[in-house]
């Protein structure tokens, strides 16, 4: 069965300023107890978090392209952890693309998912260029791994080498594709957009519209591919911040050894069957597949959970197969 700011305002508040720590250093990843956790907005449709179960945690924070050093609190998901960030700089929530842990570069294996360990520095990249790019569809796959940022943004996380999308230059890594063929797609999850990508008709032309980001004068550099995956910790704290689409944030320990072998073998198979990587997802379907005693008891679990993303069979069957090889110390 299938399965289913740009600039910153010139006239700042002191309350906005006093959020903002000129004489910190890039990196330095400092964290503290917080004295009072501050309220943040709750997700469309569920009330926020009570005070009580938000974790009383700090981060540092800076924009990629330049910038003095924020500290943010009080964020339980993604939407808040951008308010807090755009509320520290005087921007839109929406300008954020998405954030890096620990880099201002457009390192996609450091791109923040569902976890940011307790020492991770936060570099928040902001919309830049607008550009409008004709391609022709001369192959079935276009080349393209996509994510999104978990608040309505879908961008590029992989170009394949010598691909159709390679071979157009003006394409790069961390572009936000806002629209196909003049259809918004603004607020679609990163697997809705794959699958449109890949259901465009073979030898026609299309047209993305795209948005990279922001970046400074040093950071403009030759493109890079990004095609290889990192084997390193999923974070660099020896604990987590948990970040959930539903529920509080909680703080956890690092994935253990089984746990990160097989979450890294799921996002393979995430970008393999549906074009997306996406490792809060591979970390959720392992999380879902720890106890269970069978494919069948799994598909169940992964349908009640991620009924949305409709897997075919047999992604499930070969996510089972990776989870039981990681716990067999076959991967």
């Amino acid at each position: 069965m299938p399965l289913g700011l740009r600039g910153r305002k010139k006239n700042k508040t002191k309350e906005a300023s006093s959020k903002l720590v000129e004489s910190d250093e890039i990196g330095a990843g400092g964290i503290r107890e917080a004295k009072d956790a501050s309220s943040a907005n709750g997700t469309a449709g569920l009330p926020p978090p009570p005070v009580s179960l938000r974790p009383k945690l700090v981060f540092h924070t800076q924009l990629a392209h330049g910038s003095p050093t924020g500290r943010i609190e009080g964020f339980t998901n993604v939407k808040e952890l951008y308010s807090k960030i755009a509320d520290a700089f005087q921007i839109s929530p929406e300008e954020i693309l998405f954030c890096t842990l620990n880099t201002h570069k457009i390192d996609m294996d450091k791109l923040l998912g569902g976890q940011i360990g307790l020492e991770d520095f936060i570099f928040a990249h902001i919309k830049g260029t607008k550009k409008e790019v004709e391609v022709m569809k001369s192959e079935d796959a276009l080349g393209l791994t996509i994510t999104d940022n978990g608040a309505g943004v879908a961008f590029i996380k992989r170009i394949k080498e010598d691909s159709t999308i390679d071979k157009v230059k003006v394409i790069n890594v961390g572009d936000h594709i806002e629209s196909i063929n003049g259809k918004s797609i603004v607020g679609s999850r990163h697997f809705e957009v794959a699958k449109m990508l890949k259901e465009l008709e073979r030898g026609k032309p299309f047209t993305l519209k795209l948005i990279e980001p922001l970046k400074a004068f040093e950071m403009i550099e030759p493109r890079t591919k990004g095609g290889k995956t990192t084997e390193g910790k999923i974070s660099t704290g020896r604990e987590t911040l948990r970040l959930r689409s539903k529920g509080p944030a909680t703080v956890e320990e690092m994935p253990t050894a089984f746990e990160e072998k097989a979450i890294k073998k799921v996002d393979d198979l995430l970008e393999t069957y549906m074009g997306i990587r996406d490792i809060e997802l591979a970390a959720t379907m392992v999380e879902a597949g720890r106890d269970k005693n069978n494919p069948d008891e799994f598909a169940v679990a992964l349908d009640e959970a991620l009924g949305d993303f409709a897997f075919p069979d047999e992604f499930v069957f070969d996510v089972w197969g990776a989870i039981g090889d990681a716990k067999q110390g076959r991967l």
